[in-house]
């Protein structure tokens, strides 16, 4: 039986009942429709797909076209599954104007179910505006890639009290501004747990320990399928790059020596194939 796809509400729901739930990563039709054979609730189409995908070293180089283009495969490979599809960086920041225009776009050109986007106080108007046009907005605050190198690289955020505290009246200010959720990345456990309390919309926390209402990962990290990149919050429930690597190996071996493919995989119908012509 196929699981219940969660809507917007449900994000509320699931929270004011104590309910606890996941959210990976996918950016193709094949990832997608494993995590939808899975209880996994939520998936992401990242701008993370620049690196994980397109080989990037960061996220401000992925555009809206990149963004698409991955976005519509997930949602057709995962029906039972919550899409959200994020907004890269420079589709939104320059005016609401700007920022309705892409979010728009990018629900009707993929179906996705929800936009994210970066930003505290000072995107609480860009928030607004596409909440106003009809689009559930998921926020994103703490560690945000996008603008990584003016927070001084990808550390932990909120490790002071007065950056603690600018961080809970961040999530305050977006929650007014409409998001039905907000994915906290890389911040002291304290804080988190401050901060689930004083806001209402469920918190989603990857790298914030384990007093939030959802967690998040990155489908390539928990599954092993990076070399030695490993970040301090990731556990490896599986090593999927390795099995993968033996998998290529045992088909090369076998290639070499000649016991693949075997007449199991080969079609051996016997034909007459008549002599060639002179």
């Amino acid at each position: 039986m196929a699981k219940q796809k969660m809507t917007v509400m449900d994000f509320q729901k699931y929270k004011d009942e104590g309910r606890k739930f996941s959210y990976v990563t996918a950016y193709d039709y094949t990832t997608a429709s494993i995590v939808d054979d899975s209880d996994v609730e939520v998936i992401l189409v990242g701008d993370s797909l620049g690196m994980i995908m397109l080989g990037y070293k960061g996220t401000t180089a992925v555009t809206m076209d990149d963004m698409i283009h991955h976005i519509r495969p997930v949602v057709q490979g995962a029906p039972h599954t919550f899409v959200i599809g994020d907004m890269p960086f420079g589709s939104y920041q320059v005016s609401c104007e700007q920022a309705m225009t892409n979010a728009i776009r990018m629900i009707k050109e993929t179906g996705c179910d929800c936009v994210k986007l970066e930003g505290g106080i000072n995107m609480a108007d860009k928030i607004a505006a596409i909440v106003n046009a009809g689009i559930p907005v998921m926020g994103h605050i703490g560690l945000t890639p996008q603008t990584a190198t003016s927070l001084g690289g990808f550390k932990v955020q909120g490790g002071t009290p007065e950056s603690a505290r600018k961080l809970i009246e961040d999530a305050k200010t977006i929650e007014k501004a409409g998001v039905f959720s907000i994915v906290l990345e890389c911040v002291p456990s304290c804080v988190a747990r401050a901060m689930s309390k004083e806001v209402r919309v469920p918190i989603l926390g990857i790298g914030a320990g384990p007093d939030v209402d959802c967690q998040v990962l990155v489908t390539q990290d928990l599954l092993g399928m990076y070399g030695d990149f490993k970040p301090k919050f990731v556990k490896q429930f599986a090593q999927i790059r390795k099995a993968m690597v033996d998998g290529l190996n045992a088909f090369h071996e076998e290639t070499l020596n000649g016991s693949f493919p075997s007449p199991e995989f080969s079609f051996n119908k016997q034909v007459d194939i008549p002599p060639a012509k002179e």
